[in-house]
């Protein structure tokens, strides 16, 4: 069964986005937070406006545009000095 209650939709849009867990997640982990627990029509469409819409990641956040994805893996050193890494 799909929600349709707004407050409700609202609620786990704050609680998977703005909560303290959530720490204003991006669009891309907010969608994948929210798939996990829910679903209602247009669901991707309203975490996109929600993201987009939220005050405190309009201010902080400098828009890459680029998508979250795994981690690269680093070469080991065969000898000292081979390779310097700085993070």
């Amino acid at each position: 069964m799909a929600l349709t209650d707004r407050t409700l939709i609202n609620t786990i849009l704050n609680e998977c986005h703005d909560s303290v867990s959530a720490e204003h997640l991006s669009e891309d982990r907010t969608l994948e937070k929210v798939k996990t627990c829910s679903w209602w029509p247009n669901w991707k469409k309203d975490v996109a406006e929600y993201c987009q819409t939220c005050d405190r990641c309009q201010k902080e956040n400098r828009a890459t545009g680029k998508k979250f994805r795994m981690m690269i893996q680093i070469q080991e050193p065969k000898s000292p000095w081979e390779i310097v890494h700085m993070d």
